[in-house]
């Protein structure tokens, strides 16, 4: 059964996404610890990160620096913080999420309830920093 991850690269599941490439994508998480929180993934479904060929292993992080950095003019904040826990979803990915502090990547606090509208301006902000 294709994981959630799955559906949004298969555009059956609606998201905010902020950069694609052939081989990962980036999209905001719809109940984010932090405004800003992004997702990044591999195209292909894999569960555990480091089951992750070494060479898309490299491109994801390579792909999500570049996310972060487009992240960080878009949002304020003083770092971005980078998690991989993989318990939420069956599909490999790293969290990029803007943080003031260490408590900010506190995964078990409440998540944040953000409109839709909100996520897809946000998301329009930060692409306009991909690539600039």
């Amino acid at each position: 059964m294709p994981s959630i991850f799955t559906k949004i690269i298969q555009r059956e599941i609606p998201a905010q996404i902020i950069a694609e490439d052939e081989k990962c994508i980036a999209f905001l998480d719809v109940n984010p610890l932090r405004p800003g929180h992004t997702l990044v993934i591999p195209k292909l479904e894999i569960d555990r990160f480091f089951d992750l060929d070494p060479e898309l292993l490299a491109h994801l992080m390579r792909f999500a620096q570049q996310v972060s950095y487009a992240l960080e003019k878009a949002v304020e904040c003083k770092k971005i913080g980078v998690a991989v826990i993989g318990l939420e979803v069956p599909h490999a990915h790293v969290h990029l999420i803007p943080i003031q502090k260490v408590s900010d990547m506190d995964f078990s606090q409440p998540k944040l309830t953000v409109a839709q509208e909100e996520l897809s301006q946000l998301s329009q902000k930060i692409r306009q920093f991909m690539n600039a």
